[in-house]
């Protein structure tokens, strides 16, 4: 087991002791003698993977969905219900839950204000009171959408103060801090933490689960005839793949359970991949991979059109230096090979 100097940033809380307690030891330990694990929304884009990667590693894995759900691989948990969520870790009796369900859509989360408040924020706290009450430890993924991203404020450190543009980002703040206000109120300060990642890309089961993925339909929009597709090519983004997100998840939970050298780990961290581009530049990546022209495609320079109800940032990069202090690795894959390799299954 490795150790490593942690710098502490203002803002930032950690757990009061570096290890669990005896009684809550114990607990665990009687529980299983294998690693356990929750895995939320396990039916989306990124759950699936994180599923995955606990598994990779050795973990007995229980993955969670609700409309998708497919029992018992996947089994169906209604978030908005304490007692569904008090039965699934009763029954799981995991060490550790990665909460990954969210609605994560701007534009859905705009036109269901109502359910997106009830997922990303209510259920959010339900969870975390019920496994602080359980002393499970909570990852929740968050998003770069607390930032504004206004131009020439990034890259974002884990302590600068967010200013969610939008409902979704708005929705996944309040989240943030409904999770770590009652581990806070249950007196496990610390066994909440907050993963931060920009936008995702990775293996889909449609190219409509990700926002980056569907941008091959795009370029094959653009191939039609008299075709005429705006694309944006102002705002700035830091596709990130699946894998390296659940890669960091599974980091991270290993070294919180770890009973050796631990050292306090801060409750909110951030990571994302260095590769920059707009979409419109995705684009063109994707035509050259594809061997296609663009010509039925014009980037879009505008930027936000004040009248639109959604508003997004302009670079929400964010700084990976917390991370890198906890000694994880934030290397990322590449994203023009990973699209080089998975390119072959658009192919007409």
């Amino acid at each position: 087991m490795f150790k490593c100097c942690i710098s502490r940033r203002a803002g930032q809380s950690a757990r009061p002791s570096a290890r669990p307690s005896a009684n809550d030891q114990t607990t665990q330990l009687e529980s299983t003698m294998t690693q356990r694990a929750l895995i939320t929304g396990a039916t989306g884009l990124l759950g699936r993977q994180v599923v995955k990667e606990f598994q990779r590693a050795g973990w007995d894995v229980k993955g969670t969905g609700f409309t998708r759900a497919k029992p018992p691989s996947i089994m169906k948990l209604d978030l908005s219900s304490e007692a569904e969520i008090t039965k699934a870790l009763d029954e799981v009796k995991p060490l550790v839950v990665v909460h990954c369900a969210a609605n994560r859509f701007p534009d859905k989360c705009d036109s269901d204000p109502e359910g997106t408040r009830a997922l990303n924020v209510a259920a959010s706290a339900s969870l975390a009171k019920l496994c602080a009450a359980k002393s499970i430890f909570l990852l929740y993924i968050s998003t770069d959408y607390v930032f504004p991203g206004t131009e020439g404020d990034a890259p974002y450190e884990v302590d600068s103060k967010p200013n969610p543009p939008n409902l979704y980002g708005d929705t996944k703040y309040e989240g943030e801090k409904a999770v770590l206000s009652e581990m806070e109120k249950a007196g496990k300060a610390g066994w909440g933490v907050v993963l931060r990642v920009p936008v995702l890309y990775g293996e889909a089961e449609k190219p409509e689960e990700s926002a980056v993925n569907v941008l091959m339909n795009s370029v094959w929009k653009a191939q039609e005839k008299d075709a005429v597709v705006k694309m944006d090519h102002w705002a700035i983004r830091y596709p990130t793949n699946t894998e390296d997100v659940a890669r960091v998840c599974e980091e991270l939970s290993t070294k919180w359970l770890s009973t050796e050298d631990k050292a306090p780990i801060p409750t909110i961290l951030q990571f994302s991949s260095e590769d920059r581009f707009t979409k419109y530049e995705i684009c063109e990546l994707f035509a050259e991979i594809m061997g296609l022209p663009l010509q039925g495609m014009q980037a879009n320079t505008e930027g936000n059109d004040p009248n639109a109800s959604v508003q997004r940032p302009y670079d929400c990069h964010l700084s990976n230096e917390a991370l890198k202090d906890l000694g994880i690795n934030v290397a990322t894959m590449d994203f023009k090979d990973w699209w080089r390799r998975e390119a072959k299954a658009y192919r007409k």
